[in-house]
């Protein structure tokens, strides 16, 4: 099955789908999310990418981020992909959106409209290993240091989201 996204404007309109190395090649702006997990002690849930994942392998994240197919809601693609990648099944709430475009190396530019959601969890994940190597939960302290400390070690959007985050006092509304 050849994987597409949905290439979108700055409003994130819909204006077509385009395979998702080509998206990714190309530059083009097409819709996204990215799914932020706090456990009863309001710490994150991270998940480290697969190491043979096509681009950003072994590198920390959020604990769930992917791109909707053509015709499916943004919440039926976050659901969908918090079971595939994490084995989780929770209730999640769009926060906010925000656009971002960053080079993730070997020719490829993730360029996204990414829409946040962030929900509760306090279980073990079942994760595919073949889509994430680790999973930990990390209080928010702990992640602001080492994110300062070793910025390598985590995802571009990650960064880009945590940022926002904090500097909004985000989850201090979603807490």
């Amino acid at each position: 099955m050849i994987e597409e996204v949905i290439l979108v404007d700055a409003e994130d309109t819909e204006i077509g789908l385009m395979e998702k190395m080509q998206a990714h090649r190309e530059a083009k702006l097409h819709r996204a999310f990215s799914v932020f997990l706090l456990n009863d002690e309001n710490e994150v849930l991270l998940q480290r990418r697969a190491f043979k994942k096509y681009h950003c392998g072994g590198m920390w994240t959020n604990a769930c981020c992917s791109h909707p197919r053509a015709g499916e809601t943004l919440q039926a693609a976050v659901d969908r992909r918090l079971e595939e990648e994490m084995g989780i099944a929770c209730e999640t709430n769009w926060v906010y959106s925000f656009i971002y475009k960053a080079n993730v190396g070997e020719g490829l530019f993730e360029h996204e409209f990414d829409h946040v959601f962030f929900g509760r969890f306090s279980g073990t994940p079942k994760p595919d290993e073949n889509e994430v190597s680790d999973w930990a939960y990390v209080t928010l302290a702990e992640l602001k240091k080492d994110v300062k400390v070793n910025p390598d070690k985590y995802t571009p959007w990650f960064k880009i989201i945590l940022a926002e985050v904090l500097d909004k006092n985000i989850l201090d509304k979603v807490i």
